[in-house]
Parts: structure tokens; C-alpha cells; sequence
């Protein structure tokens, strides 16, 4: 059974197909999962990308050509796009919290659990990227040696920082969902993040913590701004993300700022 490797199709427990889909927002392109052992049966795929002919061949080539079911991490069309054409291949359903993306019946509860070909997936609830995001807690052996991972979709990336994506997207709710992260990493002995963009991550609970205390950070920096005088969510962007005015990112920091925001005129209020 072969390690990941995230980027290219490997046959094993765990294996990563990377989507040709590079951008600001996506970094080298989506990260399709492929979870289970095709040797002891159908697999689980998890994320199956954008509708994009090619990709979805080789996901359903690394699955080794049987699938019990997909699962999504989200709604965002670079996770979601080809997954209803994926399952009409694979001969599965789609599951997911949001029901305008299942194929079949069932969707993703908090706590459900998820068994085939060797791998157990806990469905862990953690909204705040979007309200429908979901983690994956798999638990499998590697040559004999029990493993741990967690597959995070875009609540937490390989590098950098994601999106809350306001108005659907909720900050407090994403700190919230970063602290069930931490626990879960302790409690279960995660030893590797699985995101749905960017490289694998080795040290869980460091970028964890790294997150939530970025996320503290920036509240701080667009409380400063508050009390400098901006007054808009267009003032606040060009005082806290200097470098995204007039990028392709400007729209993504500016939901991020309404988002911070948000959470700011919700805690005044209470």
C-alpha cells in the first residue's frame, strides 16, 4: 500500500488527483480523493472537481474503476462540478449536506459514519467556509500501521488561508469549527491533513492553531481600521489587504472583510 502523494493517481489507501483547474482561488487545482484499497473493494472519492473530461477519467482509473459513493466537502464548483457526471460513470450516488448536490437520497450528517474497502469516514459538521462544509475524519491501516488523516476540503488549505465566503459563509461559526478541528486532532491522533487544495499538511495542530490565531489577527487589524475611520467594507479591504485591491483576489478578501465585519456587529450586540 503506497503513501499519498498528492498531485497524481497512486494506487493504495489513500491517494490524491490533482484537477487541472490552477488559479489565485484554487492553487495548482482541486484535490480529488480517492480513499480505500481497490483490492478489497469499491472506494469512497471525495471531491470529484470541476466537469472536466480528462480528470474524471483518471480519478475513476485511481478507484481502480468501482465506486460505493462520493462525498462532498462542499458546494463550491471546483469540488462539485463533475460529481453527478462522475457517479453516472462509477454507477454510485453522490452524497452531500446540500441536497441540490446529491445523486440518491442520502446526505452528509454530522457523525455519520462511512465504512468500504478498508476505510472508516466520520462525517465531521464544520460550516464557516461555507454553511454546508464538511471534514472527513479516515481512519485505515498503512502496511500493517494504523493511520489517521483528515480531510478538510477548504476549511483548512495545504498553505495560505481560505475564504469565508459571506454571505453564506460565517466567521463565528468557522472559529467555531477550527476549535472541533483541534480537539478532533488531539483526541484521535490525526497525524496528516488531507485539504482540498495545496500539498499535504504534517503538522496538524500547528496550522490549525496558525489559523485561528491568523483569523484573531485580522479581526484585530479591521477593529484598527474601525476606529482609523473607514466606515466601508471597501475602506476596511484597502486598510487590511492592501495587496488584493485590484488582484483577482479583491472579491474573495472583500467577502472575507463583510464576513469579519459581520462577526464584529454580531458580538456588539450581545
Amino acid at each position: 500500500m503506497s503513501a499519498v502523494r498528492a498531485g497524481s493517481a497512486v494506487p493504495g489507501v489513500v491517494a490524491s488527483v490533482l484537477a487541472p483547474n490552477p488559479g489565485p482561488m484554487t492553487l495548482q487545482g482541486t484535490n480529488s480523493w480517492v480513499l480505500g484499497d481497490p483490492a478489497l473493494g469499491p472506494v469512497v472519492v471525495v471531491d470529484p472537481g470541476p466537469e472536466d473530461d480528462g480528470h474524471l477519467t483518471r480519478v475513476l482509473e485511481a478507484a481502480g474503476g468501482r465506486v460505493v459513493t462520493v462525498l462532498l466537502t462542499h458546494r463550491h464548483l471546483d469540488h462539485s462540478a463533475g460529481a453527478a457526471t462522475f457517479a453516472a460513470r462509477a454507477g454510485c450516488g453522490v452524497r452531500a449536506v446540500d441536497p441540490a448536490w446529491r445523486v440518491g437520497d442520502d446526505g452528509l450528517d454530522d457523525g455519520t459514519v462511512i465504512e468500504a474497502a478498508g476505510v472508516r469516514l466520520e462525517v465531521l459538521a464544520t460550516p464557516g467556509h461555507t454553511s454546508d462544509s464538511v471534514s472527513l475524519l479516515a481512519t485505515y491501516a498503512e502496511d500493517g500501521v494504523p493511520r489517521v488523516d483528515l480531510l478538510t476540503g477548504d476549511t483548512v488549505l495545504g498553505f495560505g488561508s481560505t475564504v469565508i465566503t459571506h454571505p453564506d459563509g460565517d466567521l463565528g461559526a468557522y472559529l467555531d469549527s477550527l476549535d472541533r478541528l483541534l480537539g478532533v486532532v488531539d483526541d484521535r491522533g490525526v497525524t496528516r491533513i488531507l485539504p482540498g487544495h495545496g500539498p499535504v499538511v504534517a503538522d496538524p495542530e500547528g496550522v490549525l492553531t496558525g489559523y485561528r490565531t491568523h483569523r484573531r489577527e485580522r479581526l484585530a487589524q479591521v477593529r484598527a481600521a474601525l476606529a482609523a475611520g473607514a466606515r466601508t467594507p471597501e475602506e476596511v479591504l484597502a486598510a487590511v489587504y492592501p495587496d488584493s485591491v485590484g488582484t483577482p483576489i479583491e472579491g474573495a478578501a472583500l467577502q472575507s472583510v463583510r464576513a469579519q465585519l459581520d462577526h464584529l456587529d454580531a458580538h456588539r450586540q450581545h
